[in-house]
């Protein structure tokens, strides 16, 4: 049997690897167009920023070693220019010398991953513009870098890779500047949780402007203006076009492979194509989402691993099946970690499902314990199912293992409500006898049980002021004088049983705290007395974040500055 793969990044590096390990005689060729294989696509902006010190440790294996441990041909600097399904073959171009030749085949593997989007906008090809790609796009942009000693620079794009470059290029002491159309960073994210995200990049000195658009760049005597519609320009001596990627199907196209929703290669589960043993993987094929069964383009390395998997069992004639990617992704930013999977709650409004959602801030592990961080988490639910459709979890240590946690019982068809039940590890430096996720499973429980009722951040300011309704705040006095939100009167939680009668039994009390542990305990307290009761999610620190409030008292510190 001879496999021909086209792209030896993740997906078809794994899948050389695996068919090798099931056919020691099968012969393999990988043809990659760039100089470079089973490259590390995540540590490129870690390499920008000096974080990766050496280009080696970007590349888990070479061309030699491929063939000296798995006798793989991998041909770099080779583009695959035309395929011939009925001839099963394809025309292959050496990118230096512009030789061709024909190879043939008989099972074929498609891993051309994605292109970044690069709008033409007037000066996008001017030479201090970047986008970051391949291993040699990083070259380029360190070398810039290192040559240049850029003063300033201007990311096109709030999504990963521009947030971590930014990070990286922040770091290195150099003025960074996000610029995006959508009105917030993170696309995985929702409004109220990329609120927490962009209260750290303000503080380390990142700016931000959000809700612009980029309609040109033109050079300036030290460097380019980023031109913005309805706002001025904004000074950068380099630029990344960040907005996005786009499935890399050209060739697929050329060929007469199907096509799907953003011009991706539509697969079934065993990742084959619409063309009999033509199999595709990665950023450039079209997946079911687990959690809405419907089909998605997720371009993540864990499922481009996965399904190169999968690809190679089925060429070697294993029976192996793709479950989907519901995009469980993490992010570092300096010293917070970013999480989601699943849906959003913009998604699921948006599919006009019947929901509700949780919003907590439990410590990282026990309070007690010295080093303790809040972490702000939101579980998100079908209403009357339990169906456990996603969460976003923002804060620093343990935020990877939660958002995993979740990801599982979302795998495994848990309800939301038995998340309590999860039996997981507690040490005092590790977690709290009751761990975060098992809290966001006892706060569902109540709600789907009756014993407390919800309102939200986003329905606080339309709440009447006319003295109809109590707006009640229990935190403590200083608490409240130091900030509260408007109308709540202030009874602090310890003192609320023996100051009820100040309360009108015939009104519906909205109850707000600080994180919303001591309301729901106000609420509990008060709903037992005959009140009819309402906890809000997420307490005020969450409220005051989502409305764009400063809470933050420290300055707001130059990129690179050790605060």
């Amino acid at each position: 049997m001879k496999v021909i793969i086209i792209g030896g990044v993740a997906g078809g590096a794994t899948a050389a690897t695996r068919i090798r390990r099931l056919d020691e005689n099968a012969e393999i060729i990988v043809i990659e167009r760039t100089g470079f294989i089973s490259y590390a696509n995540c540590g490129l902006p870690y390499y920008i920023g000096g974080v990766i010190e050496e280009k080696d440790n970007l590349t888990l294996q070479t061309p030699e070693s491929f063939w000296a441990r798995f006798r793989i041909d991998v041909r770099i600097k080779q583009e695959v220019i035309h395929i011939d399904t009925l001839r099963k073959t394809i025309t292959v171009q050496k990118t230096e010398s512009g030789e061709a030749y024909e190879e043939s085949y008989d099972k074929l593997l498609l891993s051309p991953g994605a292109r970044p989007v690069r709008p033409k906008l007037p000066g996008v090809s001017h030479e201090r513009i970047f986008s970051l790609r391949t291993v040699e796009d990083t070259f380029r942009i360190r070398k810039f870098v290192e040559e240049e000693r850029p003063k300033t620079a201007v990311m096109v794009g709030g999504g990963f890779i521009g947030l971590e470059v930014a990070e990286n290029l922040c770091d290195l002491g150099i003025q960074v500047t996000i610029v995006q159309r959508p009105d917030h960073l993170m696309s995985t994210l929702d409004y109220d949780m990329a609120a927490l995200v962009q209260s750290k990049l303000r503080l380390k000195g990142i700016v931000l402007k959000l809700g612009k658009d980029v309609i040109g760049f033109e050079e300036n005597a030290d460097g380019l203006n980023v031109l913005l519609k309805d706002d001025g320009p904004v000074k950068a001596d380099m630029v990344l076009m960040a907005i996005g990627v786009s499935p890399e199907t050209t060739l697929a196209k050329k060929a007469g492979l199907t096509l799907g929703i953003k011009d991706a290669i539509v697969v079934n589960d065993k990742m084959e194509t619409s063309v009999p043993g033509v199999y595709a993987v990665g950023d450039a094929v079209q997946v079911k989402h687990t959690v809405t069964g419907a089909d998605a383009v997720i371009a993540l390395a864990g499922p481009a691993n996965k399904q190169g998997r999968i690809a190679a069992d089925n060429i070697c004639g294993l029976e192996s099946h793709y479950q989907g990617s519901m995009g469980s992704s993490v992010l570092k930013l300096f010293d917070m970690t970013v999480a989601g999977t699943g849906m959003t709650e913009k998604a699921v409004k948006e599919a006009g499902m019947n929901y509700e959602k949780v919003v907590l801030s439990p410590a990282s592990h026990a309070g007690y314990y010295p080093g303790a961080k809040v972490m702000t988490m939101k579980v998100i639910y079908e209403k009357d199912t339990l169906k456990i459709l996603g969460a976003q979890i923002v804060g620093y240590e343990g935020v990877d293992k939660r958002l995993d946690i979740i990801a599982t019982a979302i795998s495994a068809g848990m309800k939301a409500d038995m998340l309590k039940d999860l039996d997981l590890a507690y040490a005092p430096p590790y977690s709290s006898a009751k761990d975060p996720v098992n809290m966001a499973g006892f706060m569902i429980e109540n709600i789907a049980a009756g014993k407390i009722k919800q309102f939200h951040w986003d329905e606080l300011d339309n709440l009447p002021r006319d003295g109809s309704i109590t707006l009640l705040d229990v935190r403590t006095k200083y608490e409240y004088e130091s900030g509260h939100a408007e109308g709540f009167i202030n009874i602090p939680v310890d003192d609320l049983r023996e100051r009820l009668s100040e309360i009108d039994k015939e009104k519906t009390v909205y109850v707000m705290c600080q994180s919303g542990l001591r309301s729901y305990i106000a609420c509990r307290i008060m709903m037992q007395s005959g009140f009819d009761c309402y906890n809000f999610s997420g307490g005020y620190r969450f409220y005051k974040s989502a409305m764009g409030e400063k809470t933050l008292t420290e300055k707001s510190y130059p990129c690179g500055m050790d605060k």
